[in-house]
């Protein structure tokens, strides 16, 4: 074989193997970091804790909190849900925090998909803002704050070709869906009677609004967890937690199930 010939066929080989996939030279089962999505997730607290979880085999870039104690109580829960496993602490610790979505989403330019985990007066206003910058969106349920939320960003999510869903927990597993198959395909024959139970509500409602007005706490910025809402002096009453039983923030029990 000629020099020139087998130089050929050498730059030929080697050009083959640098397009190899790289998840064929990282084993079974092994994605590399390019086909993960950059993800930023808004809401650590409650039941945003398990949703940063349930997305931590990808990129997750950035986290977003109104309130400094929940987001340390996240870095707290992360630290002790990694205990045994270093390179998901790791992970967890990578991402920027931020207080502001806005800001967050302006700085970030590699987002691909956003977390929304807030209470429900804030869902729409994260969401559209985020669809309009062609981010995909996963947004807790219930999915707005207003039947008129829930159709606005239903076109918008339309319009910009964005991947949607809202979480509906156990709704999306496949044991719903097969349900959902056997009652259209009827296998159960008609449903004429369904029985459900809640313990719902965990929290207080039906209660006057309070006249006290304490300090608001130096973790919290008051203002953007009242984001849309009419303003309103700070009261425990309203945050972290009781804030499904009132109309300006929730939407009770029916909202939370």
């Amino acid at each position: 074989m000629k020099r020139r010939k087998f130089r050929g066929s050498a730059s030929t080989a080697t050009a083959a193997f640098m397009i190899v996939p790289r998840h064929v030279l990282g084993g079974p089962g092994y994605t590399p970091p390019s086909d993960k999505l950059n993800i930023a997730c808004v809401g650590v607290g409650g039941k945003g804790k398990s949703d940063i979880v349930s997305v931590s085999s990808q990129n997750i870039v950035a986290y977003c909190d109104v309130d400094d104690t929940q987001m340390q109580s996240f870095v707290k829960h992360a630290k002790k849900e990694a205990a045994d496993q270093p390179h998901v602490l790791q992970k967890f610790e990578k991402g920027k925090k931020y207080r502001d979505f806005r800001k967050m989403l302006d700085m970030e330019k590699n987002i691909d998909a956003i977390t929304i985990s807030t209470p429900d007066h804030t869902h729409a206003v994260i969401a559209m803002m985020a669809m309009k910058m062609g981010k995909h969106v996963f947004c807790q349920k219930p999915l707005t704050h207003t039947v008129y939320e829930a159709r606005i960003l239903a076109e918008t999510a339309k319009e910009m070709k964005v991947i949607t869903q809202m979480g509906n927990q156990g709704h999306a597993s496949e044991t719903a869906r097969l349900i959902n198959e056997w009652i259209q395909d009827g296998a159960i024959g008609d449903v004429k009677e369904v029985h459900c139970w809640t313990n719902r509500p965990i929290w207080p409602q039906g209660i006057e609004p309070p006249k006290e007005v304490p300090s608001v706490p130096p973790s919290l910025d008051w203002d953007l967890w009242l984001g849309p809402a009419s303003w309103r002096t700070y009261h425990p009453a309203y945050v972290p937690f009781a804030w499904r039983g009132w109309i300006d923030f929730g939407t009770g029990a029916i909202g939370d199930k």
